[in-house]
């Protein structure tokens, strides 16, 4: 049911010092804080083989899951007891294409499925908003890490805000969801929309002048400590949320106890039940990397969920939004998620989601 001109408190994120903002071009772009590990090789079969991407965000999740293993498990603080497979996904190799253009959902998450039914590692960390709604067979994934901040981060040597930016400048973004909101509110600026690679990477496209700006999950930037490359934070009003932004989740195989076992010591049930939510208005929606479509899940101050939901055409001329609220409990949490998508899907009507 959609609550009309409803007013909500939102998380009370911490918000990282922004640097001041200068008329100079160019700025310092840090080099990643995190590296890959190199494991002296030993003959102790570890316990734990964690799966993961390649890039610094990945490893540094990865590494955020081992820690929180070891400080659940402390069996597990043995050396060795932990090893960190780095598995390189399609989304990885190739980079010359829009996500839309190759596959879609799925591509960062297709070859750790596979490494993981076939025993190759044991569980599989991932970023959620890279996670298909349908899982594969034998596969589930019991467990979300707290949420980190939601918000998305503007990133520019040129203004200090997307309000600020000169018209015709460039934005640099591999999101339909950032391109399709941002040209609502700002249509004369123009967007780059295979700003693709790591965040290292689009920050030095950003530094070489490929693009005047561009927007990156705030959530990866803190766990990266890169939070000084910011320039402002963009409210929840401003820039709604991927699905699932700012959540871990971690797989392991439906059959493994042990493993079960282990992650449920880690599970963040609020986040969890948020996830859920917001996966089931994506799973409505049949949502896809061709579809701008966002979608955010919390508890207010008065303990209940508040849902928030949108949808928009890629050139940002429509954009359908919907707004609810119920009890925060999975039942309640994943019907209302259901119903908003169904909601919008109705509303948009016949061919929207086909024209894209």
């Amino acid at each position: 049911m959609a609550v009309a001109g409803m007013t909500v408190g939102f998380p009370n994120w911490k918000t990282p010092t922004a640097p001041k903002h200068t008329n100079k071009p160019r700025f310092v772009v840090p080099k990643a804080s995190i590296a890959v590990e190199q494991h002296a090789k030993s003959s102790k079969v570890a316990l734990v083989r964690i799966g993961t991407r390649g890039s610094p965000l990945a490893l540094a999740q990865a590494y955020e899951t081992r820690e929180k293993l070891i400080a659940s498990n402390p069996d597990l603080g043995e050396e060795g007891a932990i090893e960190i497979v780095i598995i390189k996904t399609t989304g990885d190799k190739i980079l010359s294409q829009p996500l839309a253009d190759i596959g879609g959902k799925g591509l960062f998450t297709k070859e750790i499925d596979e490494a993981l039914l076939n025993d190759e590692i044991d569980i599989a960390v991932h970023s959620m908003k890279d996670v298909p709604t349908y899982l594969p067979d034998k596969i589930i994934l019991p467990c979300n890490l707290p949420r980190e901040d939601v918000r998305d981060a503007f990133i520019s040597s040129r203004a200090a805000s997307l309000a600020e930016l000169p018209s015709g400048s460039i934005v640099g973004t591999a999101s339909l969801r950032r391109k399709s909101q941002l040209l609502h509110r700002y249509p004369s600026l123009n967007v780059l929309d295979n700003f693709r690679g790591n965040v290292q990477t689009r920050l030095r496209k950003l530094n070489e002048g490929t693009v005047q700006a561009t927007l990156l999950a705030l959530a990866g930037l803190k766990r990266l400590n890169m939070t000084e490359t910011v320039t402002s934070i963009l409210s929840i009003e401003e820039m709604l949320p991927a699905v699932a932004q700012g959540a871990i989740g971690i797989a392991c195989r439906s059959d493994d106890d042990k493993m079960a076992t282990y992650l449920a010591s880690l599970n963040h049930e609020e986040t969890r039940l948020a996830i859920a939510c917001e996966r089931a208005f994506l799973q409505a929606l049949d949502g896809s990397c061709r579809t701008p479509i966002a979608g955010y899940a919390f508890k207010d101050e008065h303990g209940d969920c508040i849902f928030k939901g949108l949808v928009a055409s890629t050139d940002g001329n429509t954009v359908l939004e919907t707004s609810t609220k119920g009890l925060y409990a999975l039942e309640d949490m994943v019907k209302m998620g259901k119903e908003a998508g169904d909601e919008l899907l109705s509303r948009a009507g016949h061919g929207f989601f086909d024209s894209q």
